[in-house]
C-alpha cells in the first residue's frame, strides 16, 4: 500500500452533452480557445446536469465552452482510496484530505490554459453576484473545488490561495449544485451563448438595478391589461417607463442595491422614485 495515488488520469473526464447517456463519461478532445470549467468533485456523474439542457447545453454541444470533471476518489489514498479523515482536535463529520486535493489540483492545473481562477464553493466565501460572474466569464475558464462533509483542510486553501465563493447564507450537502449555478451564471455571459446580447445587457443586475416587469400576449388577461405605454410604439417613453419601474422595484425590494446604485449615479437614495 502506498500514499501515492495511481492512475490519476482516470480522474479526468471531458463532458459534452449527447443523447446517449453513457457517452457523457467518455473522453473528447479539448476544444482550443473554449472557456473551460474544470470541476473537482466526488460526484462527477452529477455533471453536466441541468447545464446540458437549454441554451447552455447547446453552447456546450457547439463547443462555445467545455467541461472537465476530476473524480476526487481517483486520487484517494490506499486500497480503499480514502479522501477524508476525522477533524484534527475532534468534532463531528469528516474533512477532505490535503494530500488528496493536492493531487487533483495539480493535475487540473497541468491541463489548464490561460487565466483560470481556483475557486472553492464555501458558505463562508464572498457571495456570488453578477459582477463576479462577469469577471469569471472574461477569464479562460475556472477550476471549481466542490466540498463535502465538513469541508476541506484549511492548509489547501492557504497553499493555493483559493478564492472562496458562496451562493448565500445557507448550507448545501455539497458544492456540486453551487458549482452548476456559478457555471450557469458565467457561461451565459460568454458571447453567442444566449444568441441575443441585448438579453444580457437588459436583465437584472447588469446595470445595478432589478429588471423591470415583463409582459406578453394576450393584451388583457383576467381583467389585467398590459400597461398602455408598452403598446404605444413610442420607444423613448417605453425606455423611460422601464427605467422608472426598475428603480422603483430595486428601491422597494433591494435597498442594498439601490444605495449602491445611487452612490455611483450621485443620487439621494431617499428620493422618491416614479410609480
Amino acid at each position: 500500500m502506498t500514499d501515492t495515488p495511481k492512475n490519476k488520469s482516470l480522474g479526468r473526464k471531458t463532458i459534452r452533452p449527447t443523447f446517449t447517456p453513457r457517452e457523457l463519461m467518455t473522453d473528447t478532445p479539448d476544444l482550443a480557445g473554449s472557456w473551460t470549467a474544470q470541476i473537482l468533485t466526488l460526484f462527477p456523474q452529477a455533471f453536466p446536469g441541468v447545464l446540458g439542457e437549454s441554451l447552455t447545453g447547446k453552447a456546450l454541444q457547439d463547443g462555445r465552452w467545455q467541461m472537465q470533471t476530476y473524480d476526487l476518489r481517483e486520487y484517494g489514498i490506499g486500497k480503499h482510496r480514502n479522501v477524508d479523515d476525522t477533524p484534527a482536535g475532534g468534532g463531528a463529520g469528516m474533512v477532505l484530505r490535503a494530500d488528496v486535493l493536492e493531487a487533483a489540483i495539480t493535475e487540473a492545473r497541468a491541463g489548464s490554459k490561460g487565466v483560470m481562477p481556483l475557486v472553492y464553493l464555501s458558505p463562508r466565501g464572498k457571495r456570488l453576484d453578477q459582477k463576479m460572474a462577469q469577471r469569471f466569464a472574461q477569464c479562460d475558464g475556472i477550476i471549481l473545488l466542490c466540498g463535502r462533509f465538513e469541508g476541506v483542510d484549511e492548509r489547501v486553501i492557504e497553499e493555493y490561495n483559493i478564492e472562496e465563493v458562496s451562493l448565500g447564507d445557507f448550507i448545501l450537502t455539497g458544492g456540486e449544485i453551487a458549482a452548476q449555478a456559478l457555471i450557469d451564471a458565467t457561461v451565459r455571459l460568454i458571447p453567442r451563448v444566449l444568441g441575443n446580447q441585448a438579453s444580457v445587457e437588459e436583465e437584472s443586475f447588469s446595470n445595478g438595478l432589478l429588471e423591470h416587469p415583463q409582459y406578453t400576449k394576450p393584451a388583457v388577461w383576467n381583467d389585467r391589461a398590459i400597461p398602455e405605454v408598452l403598446l404605444s410604439g413610442h420607444h423613448a417613453n417605453i425606455r423611460n417607463w422601464q427605467r422608472d419601474q426598475a428603480e422603483r422595484l430595486t428601491k422597494q425590494r433591494r435597498p442594498d442595491l439601490w444605495r449602491a446604485y445611487c452612490a455611483t449615479h450621485n443620487r439621494d437614495p431617499e428620493e422618491d422614485t416614479k410609480l
